[in-house]
Order: structure tokens, then sequence, then C-alpha cells
């Protein structure tokens, strides 16, 4: 079961929050095979439904004429690529990679419209469990960041959580 959760005041996405119109965390607690945060993202994005990949089309298109670019799909991982080989300022899937630490990851998608910023933090705890928090905020800069978010808010807040289930093994 997911749950709704505050952003960590040491998450690296914290500074990015303060600022954000838009800040969502959801959270996890999952069995602790040791996995890195990066190897934990790459699952969540590579498993992501089928339907949302579609959304992402749909959405890619809508925003086309309104000179928004083409996100791509959310899967667009490498499944044989080793999470600890990504290295900062590389694409991974629709986002750039801004820091990939054992315990937390970073990644961003930034234009003249918005600035996206999503976070997996991994904690230990007892009993062979761990906590997954997934964080998401969106700094938008002008009036098509602000009307982008109206539609995208509410999917965000229903897809975070289906993707974080998806990481039970």
């Amino acid at each position: 079961m997911t749950r709704t959760a505050t952003i960590p005041a040491d998450s690296l996405i914290a500074a990015h929050a303060a600022q954000a119109s838009f800040r969502h965390c959801r959270a996890i607690v999952l069995a602790d095979e040791q996995q890195p945060a990066m190897a934990l993202f790459l699952r969540l994005m590579a498993d992501m439904p089928g339907w949302i990949d579609q959304l992402m089309a749909v959405r890619n298109r809508l925003v086309a004429p309104l000179g928004l670019k083409d996100l791509g799909r959310l899967t667009a991982i490498d499944p044989v690529r080793d999470a600890d080989s990504y290295q900062p300022g590389e694409r991974v899937g629709i986002f750039t990679l801004l820091a990939n630490q054992a315990h937390e990851v970073l990644l961003a998608d930034c234009d003249r419209h918005l600035d996206v910023h999503i976070a997996l933090l991994r904690r230990p705890l007892a009993a062979g469990q761990c906590e997954v928090r997934v964080s998401t905020v969106v700094r938008t800069h002008n009036w098509l960041g602000r009307l982008y978010m109206l539609p995208v808010a509410p999917f965000h807040r229903l897809i975070a959580p289906i993707a974080l289930r998806r990481l039970r093994v």
C-alpha cells in the first residue's frame, strides 16, 4: 500500500520544492533487496503500465502545436544497462539525471515553460524492509506552464501510487 508522504528535508529535491507550484510525494514500504535508488527508479519507469505510455503519446501530440517538446515514452529505459553506470547529465528515459547516489536519485526535465524534478529516495527500515519515496515538484514559469499543469497534476496523483505499487516483487 502506498501512502501520501512529505518531501524529506534532507532530500536532494527539497531545495526545488521550496519554489514549486506543484509538490507531490508518495511512499511505499518494500522488502529491502539492497538495490540502489537508480535500480529502483529504472524498474519504476520500465514497468509503467502501457496505458500510461499511451497517455504520454497523446500528450506529445496535443502539446506539439503549442511548441512543447515531445518527451517520448516513460518506459524508454535501457533494460540491460547497469544502474551504477548512469552519470549526471545523461538522459534516463524522458529525464536528465542530476544526481545518482546509492540512496537517492534526482532527475529533471526543464524548459522555458516549467521545470519538473523527480527524486526517488530509498531508506532502510528495520526487519529487512526499506521505504521508497518518490517526490515530484514542478515550477511553472509562465501561463503555458500553468495551463499545462491543470490536467497533468491530477493524472500525476493517479499514476504515482500505481507505479510505486508495481515495485513490489
